[in-house]
Formats: C-alpha cells, structure tokens, sequence
C-alpha cells in the first residue's frame, strides 16, 4: 500500500503539495532565500517546494482607455508584427524595403481592427487599462518528512544567525 509519503514526488499537472511546513516567509524571495541557503548547505533541495497561501488575486489599474488610446497601441503592437513578418518575407523575395513597408502597414491595419473591434464590443463597460497578478499572504516551504526535521533547523539556525 503506498501513502502520501512514500509515493515518488511527481511536478506533472495541478496536484496539490505534500510535506511538513519548515519555514514560513512574508515574500517569495526570503522562501527562495531559504531554499539558496538549504542548497548551499548540500540539503536534497529536491525535497521542497514553496508554496504561495492565502492567495489574492490583484488588478492594479494603470489608466483610462480612450478611443485615441485604443487605436494607438492596436497600430503599434500591429506595426511591430508587421515589422517581423515583413523581414521574413523579405529574406526570401527580392526587393527586401518594398516586403518590410508592406508588412508594416498590413500590420498597422490588422492591428487597428483587432484593439478596435473588442473595445467597441464592451461599450464603455471597462474603459480602464490594468495588469492583474497572483499573490500570496504568505510562502511556505515544505519538506519531505522524512527530511523535514533537519530542513527546520538549519531554517532556524539561518535566521537566528541572519538576526
């Protein structure tokens, strides 16, 4: 009969995470500070894994949209595409400016009606810009049991040099 703990740890899919808790830090970088430390220190790094908790979902708006500003970065974010797809193509034909100019308007147009047909779409229902990202309340780092005991007190006795 295999248990949680003696199955081999696998990282395919969404599965949720297995160990004991040895550490428990404010940010992602002191939990990968920690993980640093337990790696220098020769600990079988591969038994941890940091876990984000409590997580938050955070949208920071950056701006108002506006038609003028819509249509601006869709001509862009087209021209840039278009910028590319005109350099390959005039690697391979023969008149290299003529196939660069071409895919710079071409992307300049799809790039037009691609920001403008969706902003026309949501009628002034989300008229502001925003990036939204994932973050924790806290990161703990886990351990597999049978190293979790030797994980937590290097942990402790890392911070309680650091401090």
């Amino acid at each position: 009969m295999t248990t949680p703990q003696s199955r081999p740890r696998m990282q395919t899919g969404m599965q949720r995470p297995e160990g004991w808790p040895v550490g428990s830090f404010d940010s992602y970088a002191q939990a990968q500070e920690a993980v640093d430390m337990l790696s220098d220190r020769s600990f079988a790094v591969e038994e941890l894994t940091i876990v984000g908790v409590d997580l938050m979902q955070v949208e920071k708006v950056i701006g108002r949209l506006t038609w003028g500003r819509v249509l601006a970065s869709g001509a862009a974010s087209g021209a840039w595409l278009g910028l590319f797809f005109g350099m390959m193509l005039g690697l391979f034909g023969t008149d290299w400016l003529s196939a660069v100019t071409t895919g710079i308007f071409m992307g300049v147009i799809f790039g037009l009606v691609f920001a403008a047909v969706p902003y026309a779409a949501s009628r002034g229902k989300r008229d502001f810009a925003s990036s939204t990202q994932i973050v924790a309340g806290r990161y703990d780092v886990l351990c597999s049991p049978n190293k979790a005991h030797e994980a937590r007190d290097i942990i402790a006795a890392y911070l309680t040099q650091k401090h």
